[in-house]
């Protein structure tokens, strides 16, 4: 079950996701899920603003890495800073009395990638149905039609991290909670019960034969 947040912490969620902290770092200060995060940021914030600072959050994850040797100390004592330009002045010694080696300390490494800590927590993203235990009872959103309701896994924030050939499978998402169900529930639509969950296991094959293989809840995203 998603935890309940005080007001006071739903407040300093968002004072904290707006200094550029992103959803797994809130998820794991709060204990509570990153779905519980989510929903709180867009219901305080709203849609267009949550997305604007977790496109902004992103992109200053993904900017390059570097760094750069210091010059060796000799050298340093022979260069003076200057403050108001962020620069170096003159050299107060003759240019024969600076080695070459010096200069060849000074090394730029390249820009690590970003994905790489995205790649392991890939392995860690899904967990085979066989695995999960469900609740007793879950629930479900449907059209009037009573047909799945199928979304893209992109269509669900806390899981952007992952690759983009995963965030294109399509996805049933079940809810532990039936208020929450109702709250992401349109006029068009309604909310099911499902009083038996080892129905998911016995319809797996069904549903991939569909190009269903995710379920998302709010505690695990679930491979077929």
């Amino acid at each position: 079950m998603s935890k309940r947040l005080t007001e006071n912490q739903k407040k300093e969620i968002v004072q904290i996701f707006e200094t550029g902290k992103d959803i797994d770092f809130l998820s794991q200060k709060f204990n509570c899920t990153k779905s519980t995060v989510v929903r709180n940021l867009k219901k305080s914030l709203g849609e267009l603003k949550y997305k604007v600072l977790i496109n902004k959050n992103k992109s200053l994850k993904e900017k390059p890495i570097g760094e750069k040797h210091e010059i060796k100390d000799s050298l340093n004592k022979k260069l003076e800073y200057t403050d108001s330009k962020n620069d170096f002045r003159d050299l107060k010694t003759p240019k024969e009395n600076i080695n070459k080696s010096d200069f060849e300390s000074f090394i730029e490494i390249p820009p690590l990638d970003h994905e790489i800590e995205n790649s392991s927590r890939k392995e860690l993203s899904s967990v085979p149905i066989s695995d999960i235990v469900f609740p007793k009872v879950v629930y479900m959103i449907v059209d009037k039609k009573i047909e799945l309701e199928v979304k893209l896994l992109k269509d669900f924030p806390e899981w952007d991290f992952l690759p983009n050939i995963d965030l294109d499978r399509k996805t049933i998402e079940v809810y532990f909670d039936l208020n929450i169900a109702k709250r992401s529930c349109n006029k068009d639509q309604k909310v099911i019960k499902v009083p038996n969950t080892n129905v998911f296991r016995l319809v797996a094959p069904i549903l991939t034969s569909r190009g269903i293989s995710r379920i998302v809840s709010s505690e695990n995203l679930i491979s077929l």
